[in-house]
């Protein structure tokens, strides 16, 4: 038996962010009606260095498991952040279908995520759409923006890496950080350390997709912040223990009835944005119906790249 191996840019090939758009959204959904299942991430902590995460889902015909590591020292190292395999498997018999590189497929849900809930939550009229963190999960953020037709500026601490982001990809790097946090839209893919909006700083009619605080003690708004808004999330259970929203949670600022599952807006059994002048906040903790969602369109094309196989 040999099982085709999907590496980073065999991902990227087989995927394009039109189609990852579109199958996360489906996820989204099939979750919601509860035709796909996941149990919520666990987490093997070897903190302060980073974390192993165990991601489980079942859907369509397939298992999927995903190991996949955060370590956010690891840059300085000349190391990446995120490494891992995605394990796609037959729910009918078992067998293992195809293993796929954990990044690649992460960059692609988490901008199709980003995206989706921007486009969803985002008031009519928008016109301003800014990105801030500018590494593998924020460079493919900017390229689905892009690829879907929407302008964008992007920010980084590091003005070399938002330039190159930029000139790939045909955005616009911001004059400062604070400009870019002004716009209508924002998605933050940060590493969580330092909060990008402290207590008062978010606008009325203002949309922030935040996807860079996946774990304890990370944060990328001030938990006052968070009663001003309208709260959404991919998934309540990890959104709740291990996202942005788990500091308010604990604070008593955040409860279950202030904040809706973005899979429901989408099924249309719940109002996403309610008013112009409304505060949107959804909070991405990455879901493994994600992963599932990319998975499943990059083997349905195995046949027709070149790939390397591991024979068991």
């Amino acid at each position: 038996m040999t099982v085709p191996c999907f590496s980073g840019a065999d991902v990227e090939r087989a995927v394009s962010p039109h189609e990852a758009y579109d199958a996360v959204k489906q996820a989204f959904i099939a979750h919601a009606k509860g035709d796909w299942t996941m149990q919520p991430k666990l987490y093997v902590t070897n903190y302060p260095a980073g974390d192993f995460r165990a991601m489980p889902a079942l859907g369509d015909g397939h298992a999927l498991l995903k190991w996949v590591t955060s370590f956010p020292g690891n840059p300085a190292q000349g190391l990446p952040t995120v490494t891992g395999l995605v394990l796609l498997s037959n729910a009918e018999t078992g067998a293992l279908v195809a293993l796929l590189d954990a990044a690649a497929v992460t960059a692609l849900r988490t901008a199709a995520a980003a995206v989706i809930a921007a486009e969803t939550l985002c008031r009519a009229g928008a016109e301003s759409t800014a990105v801030i963190g500018c590494g593998v999960n924020g460079a493919e953020t900017v390229r689905m923006f892009r690829a879907l037709g929407s302008d964008v500026t992007v920010w980084d601490l590091d003005p070399a890496r938002s330039a190159f982001v930029a000139d790939r990809l045909g955005a616009t790097v911001a004059s400062s950080q604070e400009e870019a946090l002004e716009s209508d839209i924002v998605v933050t893919v940060t590493p969580g350390r330092e909060l990008l909006f402290p207590d008062g700083s978010l606008r009325d009619g203002q949309h922030v997709s935040m996807m860079g605080a996946d774990g304890p003690g990370k944060a990328e708004v001030a938990v006052g912040e968070l009663a001003r808004a309208d709260l959404f999330c991919d998934d309540w259970e990890q959104a709740s223990h291990g996202g942005e929203l788990a500091a308010g949670v604990e604070a008593g600022v955040v409860t279950r009835d202030r904040v809706t599952d973005i899979g429901r807006v989408l099924t249309g059994e719940a109002d996403g944005r309610r008013y112009a002048e409304d505060i949107t906040l959804f909070d991405s903790t990455g879901l493994a119906i994600q992963d599932l969602a990319i998975a499943k369109i990059a083997v349905a094309k195995a046949d027709a790249l070149d790939l390397q196989r591991l024979e068991l």
